[in-house]
């Protein structure tokens, strides 16, 4: 097999990096459309993009409208400024929401069409896209060094995962210092985010070794840091390790591929407007015990990293451990399930054919070392909706 590695062009990392983007803007174009949210503008980090941006030579205009989760609505929109104001590079700044519906602006305002239309490569993004700088503001998504979008499309309920080159940005930003400000819950959302990406990218059936070492450094920063990450915001020297993992995570699945926690988790998105870090959170649990069997050598890889007292146990009894550890996780970092979060039961059940179809159809679960059809990934649906991270264990 021939691995590939593919990563933006250039990646600036460490605290008061964000410092460089008017610099690293001006190499790329003279008025910069930036995509942000409103949270980010109260934190004042736009403010100081443009700031930073102006003092390079380069102008700028913003559409700070995204809320929550992408949508095509927000693409469209961001898309309409970018041609009115002519603008030639792209910053996204923010979370995985901003900077994927970056992306998607990017590559539509050179290759044109609709967002849909590249969903499963019906369209491919043939010319350059729009020079985009990525800069997250979690430690969580990866999205700055993915050549991935998760954009839902709101007239069928569909989060749509678009996977290609044209959709790598050419430059990443990441700066420790702008994950501060983040609250505690969304410091735990985007952190087992991060965990899940580099667990899976591990697992899956598209794992190299280049990707093997990006998921198992990010897996190790993770569980070192994540949890005074959660309880000490200031902790920089925690939210560093945070901030690169996830830059490692994102590196990992990126040419690895996610699986079935993924696969199963954007229709939850689409469907039920959960945060995508959250839902990952409550499905980590259920996924991993139902792959044990067919994954436990890799899964005791991972727990031969985070433990330091697995000499005399089996693979199979140090990859339930792991489990088990990530079960704990979840409830110091106040994950809920799915009727924690609020889901009315009977909507739910009504839409397990509509999630499993979907799933099956975002081509994740088919990278899982172990894969479902339709009724088994209705009925592992069911089991997360009331999922109790404390004691259950579930049979694979």
């Amino acid at each position: 097999m021939v691995s590939v590695l593919q990563i933006p062009r250039t990646i600036l990392y460490g605290q008061h990096s964000f410092q460089k983007v008017g610099e690293e803007t001006s190499k790329l174009g003279n008025k910069a459309l930036i995509i942000s949210d409103r949270m980010m503008e109260k934190l004042m980090y736009v403010e100081e993009c443009q700031h930073l941006l102006t003092q390079a030579g380069v102008s700028s205009v913003k559409y700070l409208d995204i809320d929550s989760e992408p949508t095509d609505t927000f693409v469209y929109e961001a898309l309409d400024t970018l041609k009115a104001e002519s603008c030639n590079v792209i910053i996204g700044l923010g979370g995985g929401s901003c900077i994927d519906t970056a992306k998607a602006v990017a590559v539509l305002g050179t290759n044109g069409g609709s967002i849909s239309d590249y969903m499963n490569s019906r369209k491919i993004a043939q010319k350059s896209a729009v020079p985009l700088i990525a800069i997250p503001t979690t430690a969580g998504t990866g999205s700055e060094a993915t050549d991935v979008t998760v954009i839902t499309d709101i007239a069928l309920d569909i989060k749509m995962m678009i996977k290609q080159p044209g959709f790598m940005p050419a430059a990443a930003i990441v700066d420790p210092v702008l994950t501060i400000s983040s609250p505690k819950n969304i410091t735990a959302a985007t952190g087992i985010d991060a965990l899940t990406h580099a667990i899976e990218a591990y697992l899956s059936r598209r794992a190299h070794p280049f990707t093997d070492s990006l998921a198992l450094t990010a897996i190790g920063h993770i569980m070192e840091s994540i949890r005074d990450a959660y309880h000490q915001p200031q902790n920089i020297k925690a939210k560093e390790k945070m901030s690169l993992a996830a830059l490692q995570a994102g590196m990992a699945f990126s040419n690895a591929s996610v699986c079935l926690v993924h696969g199963m988790s954007r229709p939850i998105g689409a469907l039920f407007h959960v945060p995508h870090g959250i839902s990952n959170a409550m499905l980590l649990p259920v996924v991993l015990e139902y792959s044990l069997e067919d994954c436990y050598e890799r899964l005791a890889d991972i727990g031969n990293i985070i433990f330091h007292d697995t000499q005399g146990l089996t693979k199979q009894a140090i990859a339930q451990k792991l489990i088990d550890e990530i079960k704990a996780l979840c409830v110091e970092l106040s994950i809920p399930n799915l009727k924690g979060w609020g889901i009315i039961e009977d909507l739910f059940l009504q839409s397990l054919k509509k999630m499993a179809r979907d799933a099956l159809a975002s081509g994740s679960p088919g990278n899982n070392p172990k894969v479902p059809d339709e009724i088994e990934l209705m009925e592992l649906y069911k089991l997360c909706y009331d999922y109790q991270f404390s004691s259950q264990t579930i049979k694979s």
